[in-house]
């Protein structure tokens, strides 16, 4: 059997939407000689499988994988949007119901921000929707504390460069002065690490409330806080177009299986 990744899908990726562990977690499992494909002992994560195989970790056959699917979580502040966190925080996958598969995220929320956050079971999903050139807007709710410049924000739609950071085009509209505070609808494309917040202490803002209620077509809507309601899959092919058939890809993998 040779090891090429010339074509197929590599082993690593297959342990990893089987939903066993994430892919680097799987390329440790080779290295330790944990898994096996048709009786032969893995040294090389760079296997690439095609057709039927009989694949095993310590000796025991790995779950049929399942099709792609997609949930809609509505995250609380608080907990940090990563599988281990070294500092002992509480994690968001740590929140979520044991009968799951293992998710992962689409994009992340910082540890204080709350709202949509989107879990797929399939990293090739994730991937997709988060692609730059999908172009999907990512709408946020934002208080913050200060003077707001309605000019200041409106030139936002320019992009701006902060630090030697390039932010791109950003349209941030004021909804209502509460005071010293102020509530915005904030949208973006982009979405790099701390943005909003980053782009408005630039501004002179303080961001007290950081809420995301829309990804793409997908809404945050009446989801209560810390619920999780899973994408139909119909909405799901809709939403993708011509990117839908990499959705049944697992499914038609795990019935060519059977």
């Amino acid at each position: 059997m040779a090891e090429s990744a010339e074509k197929g899908e590599r082993i690593a990726k297959l342990l990893a939407r089987a939903g066993l562990c994430s892919r680097r977690d799987a390329e440790r499992w080779i290295a330790e000689g944990r898994v096996s494909v048709d009786g032969k002992v893995l040294t090389s994560p760079a296997l690439a499988l095609t057709g039927v195989h009989d694949i095993r970790v310590d000796g025991k056959p790995i779950p049929e994988v399942e099709p792609a699917r997609l949930w809609r979580y509505h995250k609380p502040a608080g907990l940090v949007t990563t599988h281990r966190d070294e500092r002992g925080r509480p994690t968001v996958f740590e929140k979520l119901p044991a009968e799951l598969p293992r998710l992962i995220s689409v994009g992340r929320l910082d540890l204080n921000s709350e709202g949509l956050l989107l879990l797929t079971n399939d990293g090739a999903l994730a991937r997709e929707l988060e692609l730059p050139a999908r172009g999907w807007l990512r709408r946020y709710r934002v208080r913050v504390h200060g003077a707001v410049d309605p000019a200041r924000l409106k030139a936002l739609e320019e992009g701006v460069t902060i630090d030697r950071i390039a932010y791109g085009p950003i349209r941030a509209a004021l909804d209502r002065e509460q005071g010293s505070n102020a509530w915005l609808t904030v949208s973006l494309r982009e979405g790099k690490n701390r943005e909003i917040r980053r782009v408005m202490e630039h501004l002179g803002l303080g961001v007290t409330r950081l809420i995301r209620i829309a990804y793409g077509p997908f809404q945050l809507g009446d989801l209560p806080r810390g619920a999780l309601e899973e994408v139909p899959r119909r909405v799901l092919r809709e939403q993708l177009g011509q990117s839908a058939p990499a959705t049944a890809k697992a499914k038609r993998h795990a019935d060519h299986r059977r």
